[in-house]
């Protein structure tokens, strides 16, 4: 693994540990400053704009969002612009598969975009490299 898919799942951990911890200042800090960015979350209509995105987050994170969990995670770089693309297990919940967008804005990897949704028929097979 190259020290760019390295930093990339680095990146990709911080976002799902700041849900799962419900940091609202982490989850601020890791998407784009000066990018566009876009989210769309299960169910939900594509969000764009960083203040539409994170007024989301806000209310996510103050509200009753479930816990979730990462798993699979393979990071693919293509130059200034990488993606990651996993699992997401919610407990109660159905599994979803989510691709997470990062581009590089300093010496760091930040996020532009998020979107999950459901899966019908989950594969137990993990891609090779993933992290779980």
């Amino acid at each position: 693994m190259f020290p760019d898919e390295i930093a990339v799942l680095e990146a990709n951990s911080a976002f799902y540990r700041a849900f799962a911890e419900r940091d609202l200042a982490a989850m601020e800090e890791l998407w784009a400053q000066q990018a566009p960015v876009a989210c769309i979350h299960p169910g939900w209509d594509a969000l764009r704009g960083r203040e539409r995105v994170m007024r989301s987050w806000r209310g996510l994170l103050e509200g009753d969002a479930p816990r979730i969990r990462c798993t699979a995670a393979s990071a693919h770089v293509l130059g200034p612009v990488a993606f990651v693309v996993c699992g997401e297990r919610i407990s109660g919940g159905p599994p979803l598969v989510a691709t997470n967008v990062f581009v590089r804005e300093g010496s760091r990897w930040r996020l532009c975009h998020h979107q999950a949704g459901m899966v019908a028929q989950p594969s137990e097979e993990a891609p090779p490299g993933a992290k779980a």
